[in-house]
């Protein structure tokens, strides 16, 4: 990757943001963390705290160990995104579809909060799924989460699957699981068309999710990237801002905050 970054000031970027046409928001864990849903790799992440969390996230750990599916249907039940309410952050990329300008949002999130918050759920793009549904691994079957939450409440701490006793998953892509080749597709696409891609709250590590940044800079969109910590394409970024998401995003998009 060759290095284009710069240090460009909020109200500079702004104007970039005003200008562009078809813009990518590529969002991750710390677009939710104003609305109390913790992000992973954070001074307070999930993984931060708790290293062996990160199983709860691994496919095979969670297929071979039922002691790991328990914990994990617990977490779904508790999970903080159930009562979250979306936050200025998410509110401004709402008025940034209403202006016309949002080619998509490409989401990391399973939590829900972009559509919650009035994003159309086709301009949605749920790259690593979605926490609202159950797939079975066996069958591939889909259900509501809040079916397998009932069944939790009722005393199964590892509910199977009702049409052909498989093991139950929420419908989220899990380290070692392949994401689902149309919805990976099209992100590529709105990378590829897109004359600005914005990355906000994400670590950039994760990939392929993290690539569509270099993609979207080799077809030759602006690139801006608005995160706490550092990320492996700072260096061909055209901005970097380190400022809260929740007060920059806002002034960036000319949206209330």
């Amino acid at each position: 990757m060759s290095d284009r970054s710069s240090v460009a000031p909020v109200d500079e970027v702004a104007g970039w943001l005003a200008a562009a046409r078809d813009i990518l928001v590529l969002t991750g864990a710390g677009i939710s963390t104003d609305s109390g849903i913790p992000d992973f790799r954070g001074p307070n992440g999930v993984w931060t705290r708790d290293p062996q969390a990160a199983k709860l996230f691994t496919l095979d750990a969670y297929v071979a160990d039922p002691a790991i599916r328990r914990r994990a249907w617990l977490g779904r039940r508790d999970h903080p995104a159930w009562s979250a309410q979306p936050n200025a952050a998410h509110a401004s990329l709402v008025e940034l579809e209403r202006s016309g300008r949002l080619a998509a949002i490409v989401t990391q999130n399973i939590d829900g909060l972009h559509q919650r918050a009035g994003n159309s759920p086709d301009k949605v793009i749920e790259i690593h799924g979605t926490m609202s549904e159950v797939e079975c691994l066996n069958c591939d079957d889909r259900t509501g989460m809040d079916e397998a939450l009932v069944r939790v409440a009722a005393g199964e701490d590892d509910p199977d699957c009702r049409r052909c006793g498989g093991i139950l998953k929420a419908a989220t892509i899990s380290f070692g699981q392949s994401l689902h080749e149309p919805t990976l597709r099209r992100a590529v696409r709105a990378a590829q068309s897109c004359d600005l891609l914005i990355a906000v709250g994400t670590s950039l590590t994760v990939q392929p999710a993290a690539s569509l940044v270099e993609v979207a800079a080799t077809a030759g969109a602006r690139v801006v990237i608005v995160n706490a910590a550092a990320t492996p394409y700072d260096p061909i970024a055209d901005a970097v801002l380190r400022e809260p998401i929740g007060t920059v995003l806002p002034v960036l998009l000319g949206a209330p905050s």
